[in-house]
């Protein structure tokens, strides 16, 4: 079965799957004085498997939204943005391939700061006891694990930095296969289930300074440009009220004690409003493979 066949079947199946349920990755809250829970969908990144904090981050926005608040998890990026298709979500943390992916469907509502900016990068990674491969020509022939197809660092950056150097991504690698997630992939390249990856660099340092047993097991090779940070959106029939409501409280964490502390355990710095612009050099790969 070729990819793009497996990349329909998987599809398909997840689509379906949401038709028939929406699970969630926290008990569900209940609408509260005839106001309807805000849904907000979270992408399979670092945070994918930190419950707790999770709970703690909801329960800190419900309180000062005033409002119940849903955090809506699936297994791949697919899927969530069905959600955003299917209406099944009002907001949203994506990474910025299906962002540009979704064009109108979704507006830009704040940017997180990595390190005190609002960008991130792709690192391409080996073993640590690989020393003989030290760029992406070094990984040719070799067996390569990518995050997921909808993910900037993990997918689709490493494929155009195999066309820059004259090579053609289809054939380039020996095996490759997804993993789902950039914490996967990095467990794959320290495990030598893989001998390369291209991660997510947020992700990547944030596993650095909480699980350096894995990160110590490999080693970056290559950083790329940099690239907006992936967003926060909103579905674009969010109403004004709930937009500006929502955007305020992200942007307002980093000068309240409560959300100081639940953003050094994400990792971030913050929020900023960001603009569309900044996510012109995914556009400009997507739009090399043909699909922008």
């Amino acid at each position: 079965m070729n990819l793009e066949t497996f990349k329909l079947r998987r599809r398909a199946l997840r689509w379906l799957s949401g038709l028939l349920a929406v699970p969630v990755l926290m008990p569900m809250a209940r609408a509260q004085n005839g106001r309807k829970p805000i849904r907000i969908g979270l992408t399979p990144a670092f945070v994918h498997d930190e419950y707790g904090l999770m709970e703690e981050w909801r329960r800190y926005l419900e309180g000062k939204l005033g409002r119940p608040v849903e955090f809506i998890q699936r297994d791949s990026y697919r899927e969530t943005i069905d959600l955003i298709r299917l209406e099944k979500l009002d907001f949203a943390w994506v990474c910025d391939y299906p962002f540009v992916h979704l064009k109108d469907r979704v507006r830009l509502l704040a940017v997180p700061l990595n390190q005190g900016r609002p960008f991130y990068r792709s690192y391409l990674i080996v073993s640590a006891d690989d020393k003989a491969r030290n760029s992406m020509r070094d990984l040719h022939n070799s067996v390569f694990a990518y995050a997921d197809p909808y993910s900037n660092t993990g997918y689709l950056t490493p494929r155009y930095q195999i066309r820059q150097i004259g090579e053609d991504p289809t054939s380039f690698f020996r095996k490759t296969f997804f993993t789902w997630s950039h914490r996967k992939a990095i467990e794959a390249v320290a495990s030598g289930l893989a001998q390369g990856a291209a991660v997510d660099s947020y992700v990547w340092d944030t596993l650095a300074r909480t699980r350096p047993d894995i990160t110590n097991k490999t080693r970056i090779i290559d950083r790329s440009p940099e690239y907006g940070f992936p967003p926060f959106v909103a579905h674009r029939n969010v109403n004004a009220e709930d937009y500006q409501s929502v955007q305020f409280v992200l942007i307002g964490m980093q000068h309240d004690p409560a959300g100081k502390i639940l953003l050094d355990r994400l990792n971030i710095s913050g929020f900023v409003q960001g603009h569309k612009s900044m996510y012109d050099d995914v556009a400009k790969m997507m739009r090399a493979f043909g699909e922008f």
